[in-house]
């Protein structure tokens, strides 16, 4: 694999770990909110990533190959969860309905916030990787010179 390869992926992982991240956030900043303009609380959002190759083979439309293509990755898309709000009685509060209860998000912080520490140890684990490419290509040129 090639010094630009390594480096294209470690730079879709972080992307990907940074976009996983954003999703994360607007979780935990939605944590209390009872109102959406769609109507209800907010839903907990997630992100769906999908392995796709480094480079696309025009040649190869079955999508097989000989050898063993390196794959990258890529966020596809955000999706909605679909567990139930958690209800608690509060008759004060005006998004109250008729018995009492209050419809809040079917977001745990404790859940994002493990999800929140996985993301940031897999974004600093693609830094790692995009730094130690960046040194071998610097060792290597440092070689070439002499």
């Amino acid at each position: 694999m090639s010094f630009q390869n390594s480096l294209r992926i470690s730079a879709a992982g972080m992307a990907a770990q940074r976009q996983r991240l954003n999703v994360i956030a607007s979780n935990l900043a939605n944590l209390q909110t009872t109102r959406t303009p769609e109507g209800g609380p907010y839903k907990r959002k997630d992100v769906v990533f999908q392995a796709k190759p480094l480079v696309e083979n025009q040649d190869d439309v079955s999508g097989l190959s000989d050898r063993q293509e390196p794959l990258s990755v890529e966020m596809v898309k955000v999706i909605t969860d679909n567990r139930p709000p958690i209800m608690k009685y509060q008759p004060e509060h005006p998004d109250a309905d008729a018995q009492g209860y209050v419809a809040y998000p079917n977001v745990n912080a404790i859940e994002e916030m493990v999800n929140m520490m996985s993301a940031t140890r897999s974004y600093e684990a693609n830094l790692t990787m995009m730094k130690t490419t960046k040194d071998m290509v610097n060792k290597t040129i440092e070689i070439l010179k002499v």
